[in-house]
């Protein structure tokens, strides 16, 4: 399911909880928020937000979901190429965000979210498919794999919590991981986009 086709099913009172939860997180966190709270930011009644999400956790995993599609977003990549990028310009936004990309991760690190565990996959394997023709099966395999793992909240926050790195830091050793995954099958590409 699109992130487009995800939030057409969302009613406009979801969306509104889902909003108004997502900047209570960046405001207070987690952990201080009442279905009250929430509810008064959103305009709607305390058991509206119960009718839709019955407990804390339901609500949680949907917000999360939500932010990966709204807050994190960004273009698709022309080419496989182009993902080392794609990756610095999702690390700068889990920065400038944190609380959010916070509540990404460790939902998804425990595979619950309902977002998809690695949005970007089949893009990136139809990609490899298409400009490096040449690639096995298993080897396209790994590279995807990689290259979600580098794409990834979980990612910006294990570098950060784990490594203490900067935002700018964390950026760079990202892109330059994708970058030494990528470099050894440049010469393979086909077309104008092979150096």
């Amino acid at each position: 399911m699109s992130a487009t086709d995800a939030d057409a099913e969302l009613s406009a009172t979801q969306s509104a909880i889902l909003a108004a939860y997502a900047e209570l997180i960046e405001e207070v966190g987690t952990d201080d928020v009442s279905f009250r709270v929430i509810a008064l930011r959103a305009g709607v009644g305390e058991r509206t937000v119960f009718r839709h999400y019955p407990t804390r956790v339901d609500l949680l995993l949907a917000t999360s979901a939500w932010i990966e599609r709204t807050a994190f977003t960004r273009p698709e990549c022309e080419s496989i190429f182009d993902v080392p990028i794609a990756i610095r310009e999702a690390m700068a936004a889990y920065d400038r965000r944190p609380e959010l990309a916070y509540v990404v991760a460790e939902t998804s690190m425990r595979g619950v979210n309902g977002a998809e565990p690695a949005p970007y996959r089949e893009a990136f394997s139809a990609l490899l498919r298409h400009e490096v023709p040449s690639l096995g099966e298993n080897e396209r395999q790994q590279i995807v794999a990689a290259l979600c793992h580098l794409d990834s909240a979980a990612t910006w926050v294990a570098m950060r919590r784990q490594l203490g790195m900067s935002g700018r830091d964390i950026a760079d050793a990202a892109t330059w991981a994708a970058e030494a995954i990528l470099d050894p099958i440049r010469d393979r590409a086909e077309g104008s986009r092979a150096i």
